[in-house]
């Protein structure tokens, strides 16, 4: 059942940052209530029928995109996705002006991912729309984080816990060019969890300490030490500007998750990896497979949930 003891008062959803324990909690349940949909024989129900969702990724996508549209239309919404390569904004056409026609064709939720960040703020305070963050720069990816919180939730039994209070989990790798690390560290800490950062050096923000509510680690086995969950991130070679590693067999000689490097997390800690996965980089291929103790394939699962929950708060469900 989905609470009511919380309503959804926001227009959009920008970021995980600002959002309360009780908002996130909100839009855990909600997910986990809609996600029996996607389990039925016809996945479809009524309650978006006649609204309309705009998609548009200015940057590449496979998860994120098309759980946004299975999204929208397994709640009966007019789903509409547009790539800018084929778009206006090929020919020049700034973001604004771009933005501003789509908005007189009076859509309901326009879904964005842009290289800039600040891109989905930017938006919103210039159209009357609801705007859904669905990546901007390094700076955030709220329904990332979101699904991957359920996804804990989903698996807090298994490891002995009844909430995220106290709850160890440990974000390893491309900190400094993550938007999906900031939005979980931003998340986990709300719900009471224990965030660790791992990472080297030169691939950790300035300032981490004090920009993020979490403890650093530049070694990969000590900051493994006794988590519960062991959250790996991509290496994001295209956002690099500069030699952050040495190369990239030496990243994964100190940096990639092992078998051998997961023992040092309590027994029957679970694995995460947002996706895309560079295998044989910052995971190895037993790990990712490892059906016991990788959650990656339901994280892809409770995304198309958690895009349901979000569209409909923003369009479809009470707001207070």
């Amino acid at each position: 059942m989905i609470s009511q003891q919380t309503q959804w008062h926001r227009k959009h959803l920008l970021g995980i940052e600002g959002l309360s324990r009780e908002e996130i909690t909100l839009m855990l349940e909600t997910a986990a209530s809609l996600r029996e949909v996607n389990r039925r024989e016809i996945k479809k129900v009524p309650t978006l029928r006649g609204k309309t969702v705009i998609n548009i990724f200015f940057e590449n996508s496979t998860r994120t995109r098309t759980s946004f549209e299975l999204a929208g239309k397994r709640m009966s919404a007019d789903v509409i996705n547009i790539s800018p390569s084929t778009s206006s904004a090929a020919k020049g056409e700034s973001l604004f002006d771009t933005m501003k026609n789509l908005q007189a064709m009076n859509p309901d939720v326009v879904v964005i991912r842009h290289a800039q960040s600040g891109a989905p703020w930017f938006l919103a305070r210039h159209l009357d729309c609801a705007i859904v963050n669905a990546g901007d720069g390094r700076h955030e990816h709220p329904t990332q984080a979101l699904l991957d919180m359920l996804t804990i939730d989903d698996n807090l039994p298994r490891l002995g816990r009844e909430s995220f209070d106290g709850l160890k989990v440990a974000i390893c790798g491309d900190v400094m060019h993550s938007r999906v690390a900031r939005s979980n560290v931003l998340g986990l800490t709300t719900l009471g969890a224990e965030v660790r950062l791992v990472g080297p050096p030169t691939l950790m923000p300035p300032a981490v300490e004090e920009a993020f509510p979490a403890k650093v680690f530049h070694r990969m086995e000590e900051g493994l030490e006794g988590v519960q969950v062991v959250m790996m991130l991509r290496l994001q070679r295209e956002r690099m500007e500069g030699a952050f590693i040495p190369s990239v067999r030496e990243y994964c000689t100190f940096w990639g998750l092992t078998r051998d490097r997961l023992r040092r997390a309590a027994p029957e800690a679970i694995v995460m990896h947002p996706g895309p996965m560079n295998r044989g980089v910052e995971i190895s291929s037993e790990v990712a497979d490892d059906v016991e103790r990788s959650v990656i394939l339901d994280q892809v699962a409770n995304g198309v949930a958690v895009r349901m929950a979000v569209l409909y708060r923003l369009c479809g469900g009470p707001k207070g």
